[in-house]
């Protein structure tokens, strides 16, 4: 029993760290962390479920390596290449498989694995107040994180946690609400905001096609419409004190991706839609190459010529192997074809299996959620190939989850 309760201990941990260490912004050991744990956990035998998945990132790795054999890149991008368009297949085989180490305590450990991460932000933001002299919103979330979505995942199941059977105590239940809330707020992202209220109203059952879904989606559009009017109306700042700078970030939030043209001689211009001009030359360079280019891209180890010297992150770069969007980073390596690769993928969530288990139907809508917000996380923040996201782990876990709950009910059916 003893050495039953250390694996479990032990498998409890390693999920934990899997998914805290990317918050320490060092990818190198993010990589060696995630791939260790990987080949520690490999399985005998995966299920279809999960298998597509694998498959379609699988095909965009493969065909940017293909398309690399007709190439010559530096060998440090083509490395760093891989690490990252593997990435996601590493995610998901961790959260499968570790789910299947633990799935008596598999809703327990993403809860707990949250609370421990809202206690690591809430340091580093006092430790950005304290020792940095953070003075503004964006100084804040330079020091303390830009997002987490593995936080709002962990939050929507804190908040259905009776559809979920957490089986905490009342008291602890709204302990964990009230830090993971607290913490997922702190870090002030669009992107956060936006996943919350989309997994929100697909746990509610919004998302099911019928007359209360038109209703809601009509509130919505009303609704946003009348908020965004009204900064406009304020009229944010660039770097005004406290919200006034997140506020700016919404008000040019519904431009900066998708404007076509930007004034590179205008900073304020160029910086507010400094997305929009990494897709513009992205695209421009990719259909210059030919028809083969656009189809299955520049392979591993292809960069992109911003033209001029930019300030990204900690670093002044011309050069960059990696966009924020990440359809376009797929394009780039893979081509259209790539990207098709990666809508299946997404189209995949959408398609659930059917089920009278109260439970599985939670993880079916909570599936549903996150096939939307894919959407909008690949193209704003890269989606799974972002060195910080986690959301590659969390659904590797649940499609197991979900597996393992069906297997169940059908065992425990008695069969005539």
């Amino acid at each position: 029993m003893a050495l039953v309760i250390k694996k479990t201990l032990l498998y409890q941990l390693l999920f934990a760290s899997c998914v805290a260490v990317p918050y320490i912004n060092n990818y190198e050991l993010t990589f060696a962390v995630w791939s260790l744990t990987t080949l520690l956990t490999l399985q005998s035998k995966y299920s279809w479920g999960i298998t597509k998945q694998l498959l379609c990132y699988g095909a965009i790795l493969l065909i940017a390596a293909v398309v690399l054999l007709f190439k010559e890149y530096e060998r440090y991008y083509i490395i760093r290449d891989f690490t990252y368009i593997a990435k996601p297949i590493l995610g998901l085989l961790i959260g499968y498989q570790l789910c299947k180490r633990i799935p008596h305590l598999a809703i327990q450990t993403v809860a707990h694995t949250a609370f421990f991460l809202a206690l690591i932000h809430f340091f580093l933001v006092f430790r950005g107040f304290v020792f940095f002299k953070a003075s503004s919103i964006n100084d804040l979330r330079y020091y303390a994180g830009y997002f987490s979505d593995y936080e709002i995942y962990a939050l929507i199941i804190l908040i259905f946690h009776q559809k979920f059977e957490l089986h905490f105590t009342k008291k602890r239940v709204r302990i964990y609400i009230i830090a993971v809330a607290l913490s997922s707020f702190l870090y002030l992202s669009r992107t956060n905001f936006i996943q919350f209220f989309i997994l929100f109203f697909a746990l509610k059952g919004y998302f099911v096609l019928n007359r209360r879904l038109i209703i809601v989606v009509a509130s919505i559009v009303i609704v946003s419409s009348i908020g965004y009017s009204a900064i406009l109306y304020i009229n944010p700042k660039r770097n005004g004190p406290g919200l006034e700078a997140f506020l700016y970030k919404i008000k040019v939030a519904p431009i900066e991706p998708f404007k076509t043209k930007i004034n590179r001689g205008d900073w304020k211009d160029f910086n507010d839609n400094y997305r929009s001009h990494e897709n513009i030359i992205t695209a421009r360079q990719v259909t210059r190459e030919g028809k083969y280019s656009v189809l299955f891209g520049q392979g591993l180890g292809s960069k992109v010529d911003l033209k001029q010297k930019i300030w990204l992150g900690d670093m002044i770069l011309r050069y960059i192997s990696i966009l924020h969007n990440g359809f376009m980073t797929v394009f780039l390596k893979s081509g259209l074809l790539g990207v098709a690769f990666l809508l299946v993928s997404i189209f995949f969530l959408f398609k659930n299996p059917k089920s009278e288990i109260p439970m599985v139907k939670q993880i079916n809508y909570l599936m549903v959620g996150s096939g939307l917000f894919m959407f909008v996380s690949c193209w704003v923040f890269m989606g799974f190939y972002f060195t910080a996201d986690t959301k590659s782990i969390f659904l590797g876990f649940i499609i197991c989850f979900r597996e393992i709950l069906i297997k169940q009910h059908q065992n425990s059916t008695p069969h005539d």
